[in-house]
């Protein structure tokens, strides 16, 4: 049968969305729900990326105190811990998909791998992908185009101008950057899951197993289960591939991984006493997790020093937090510590000139293929950090539709209703106040007791200076008074998640007995608006009782001159923490 002989679909969108990841998601949604008729499409059978069910790697981010990442990714979050308490793969999964399938204005396009482009000049017209389920062609015609695909698909395809590998250190003036390039990078890893039983439990290894004898064979790589830290290990280091072609050689740094891992899982069972005897091997992937192929270039290139000194841009539109941690080509064929480890600055501002193509004109990127030297890339590649690059990609691609202009051209003339389109969504962004709307800034603000002002200074969380929140107890409210009656129709609300949560999303061994994941404690559960009517009678208009996110919008239809909030239960802290409470018609 002739490939013109297999059905072919059409999809028109404004924005498409190559690659299903945290950064695609994220990307996908912020378009969708800013009115842009959005197809993802995305080449495996669930999103999620790297930290799918497939793959299972945990969604790290910035460290420091208040600096975890708010928007669309802690929604995700709170979800999965509203639904899912046990931390199971399949629900976590669900909690994905839910996310992408069931957007307004978002079409999903499962087990679609792209693997073709029609040009318009220098610009993508359309993109092509192969859906193996349907044995079907889809080709999504757009004017705006992101590539979150990972291994950047679209710039081999498109002409886009990328890097692979490490920079020499003079390219950029970079301290820890080799004296030479070179094409290595990190490797991929594939991970294994354990699982705790009653009695003791035998594994026997197929022949073509990895073998190593005794722990001097896996120096540096912690794998004793009795040890409680090892909670923590979620066996990155089983990895491989940095030395070769992450992308080519895939399927061959797969099969040498499956072995290196079910030899690792030998060594735990069999040679020496690592507490695993009541233990079994509960899930291996067969999915390799990337961390390093393609990378973009774009306006800018962020390099180490940028990370070093906390990239203090003006076009921030995200930021990264974790250490530069660069990991050696070899994986765990090298016999010394599997990484290392350079501090940085948390949080560090990305600019928005890292995330489109420098000439592509209609292309952005989101995720770990951003336009970043490999240094840098080593403190911004992990998962959360990539949903907010996602997000912002998203939200800057409803700007550049709505008014008609490239990727360049939103940063030249738009910056900052893109960064605050960014902080009203709950983004954070270092340097950055959101602007109060006016008739929340020109009312009067009391409340019954504590200071709420704080509710209104454009920062919606906890820093080193100050709380920048309301705290009440149980029936305590904050007021709103207008000097005239006002009609009401738009609440927005922040509430406290507890940016400091020790929380990766999931597990990676599952002990017997193993503490349910929660809803935070700090987050208010139950709480009420009233409004006051003209005969001076207080009036409920909003009432929820099972509230578990942090962002929270409201839509009332209320004429008043006053309005108030009355938290009323949380999950289990003895304060009410509101971080901020705007008012709008």
């Amino acid at each position: 049968m002739s490939k013109q002989a297999l059905k072919h679909e059409i999809h028109h969108a404004d924005f498409c969305v190559v690659g299903g990841g945290l950064s695609g998601m994220c990307a996908a949604i912020a378009a969708a729900r800013r009115g842009l008729r959005v197809v993802l499409m995305h080449d495996r059978p669930m999103p999620g990326g790297n930290a799918s069910p497939e793959i299972r790697m945990w969604v790290w981010g910035a460290r420091g105190e208040n600096n975890r990442e708010t928007g669309i990714i802690e929604e995700i979050l709170l979800n999965n811990r509203y639904r899912n308490p046990m931390r199971n793969y399949s629900l976590w999964g669900s909690v994905l998909y839910e996310a992408v399938r069931f957007q307004e204005n978002l079409t999903l396009l499962l087990n679609c791998s792209c693997n073709d482009l029609e040009m318009d000049g220098d610009r993508i017209r359309s993109v092509t992908g192969w859906q193996t389920t349907t044995q079907k062609w889809h080709t999504v015609e757009a004017s705006l185009f992101a590539d979150c695909s990972g291994d950047s698909i679209l710039a081999p395809l498109s002409g886009a101008a990328f890097r692979v590998g490490r920079e020499a250190a003079d390219e950029f003036g970079e301290s820890i950057a080799p004296a030479k390039p070179s094409r290595e990078t990190m490797g991929m890893s594939l991970l294994i899951q354990a699982r705790e039983t009653t009695a003791p439990q035998t594994f026997i290894p197929p022949t073509w197993a990895a073998q190593y004898a005794d722990d001097e064979d896996l120096p540096y790589r912690d794998h004793d289960l009795g040890n409680e830290e090892w909670m923590w290990n979620n066996f990155w280091w089983i990895e491989a591939g940095g030395d070769r072609d992450t992308i080519g050689d895939t399927e061959l740094v797969r099969d040498e991984l499956l072995a290196c891992a079910l030899g690792v899982w030998d060594h735990v069972k069999n040679r020496g006493d690592h507490h695993g005897e009541n233990w079994v091997l509960d899930w291996m992937g067969f999915l390799p997790g990337k961390r390093e192929s393609r990378r973009y270039e774009g306006d800018y290139i962020i390099n180490e020093n940028d990370v070093r000194e906390g990239g203090p841009f003006d076009d921030v539109v995200a930021y990264a937090g974790w250490p530069m941690d660069d990991h050696h080509p070899g994986g765990i064929h090298h016999k010394g510590k599997p990484s290392k480890l350079y501090e940085t600055p948390s949080p560090w501002g990305i600019p928005y000139r890292a995330l489109y193509s420098r000439n592509v004109p209609n292309l952005y990127c989101a995720g770990r293929n951003i336009s970043v030297s490999h240094v840098a890339f080593s403190s911004c590649r992990v998962m959360a950090t990539c949903a907010i690059l996602g997000q912002a990609v998203g939200t800057a691609a409803a700007l550049a539709f709505a008014n008609g202009l490239t990727p360049r051209e939103v940063g030249q003339s738009r910056l900052s209703e893109l960064q605050q389109a960014l902080l009203d969504d709950d983004a954070f962004l270092p340097g950055k106040r959101r602007q109060i709307p006016q008739l929340t800034r020109e009312a009067t603000l009391t409340a019954s007791d504590g200071d709420p002002e704080p509710l209104r200074n454009g920062l919606d969380r906890p820093n080193a200076q100050s709380f920048n929140g309301w705290s009440g107890s149980a029936g305590s409210w904050i007021q709103y008074t207008f000097s005239r009656p006002e009609r009401l129709g738009r609440l927005r609300l922040v509430f406290d998640s507890d940016l400091n949560r020790p929380d990766t999303a999931m597990l990676c061994k599952y002990p017997l007995q193993a503490d349910p994941a929660s809803v935070p404690a700090t987050l208010i559960r139950a709480f009420r608006v009233e409004a006051l009517d003209s005969s001076g009678e207080w009036n409920t208009v909003f009432r929820e009782t099972n509230n578990h996110q942090r962002l929270v919008r409201i839509t009332i239809d209320a004429h008043t001159q006053a309005l108030r909030l009355i938290p009323e239960q949380t999950w289990g802290a003895p304060q009410m923490n509101v971080f901020a409470w705007d008012v709008r018609e």
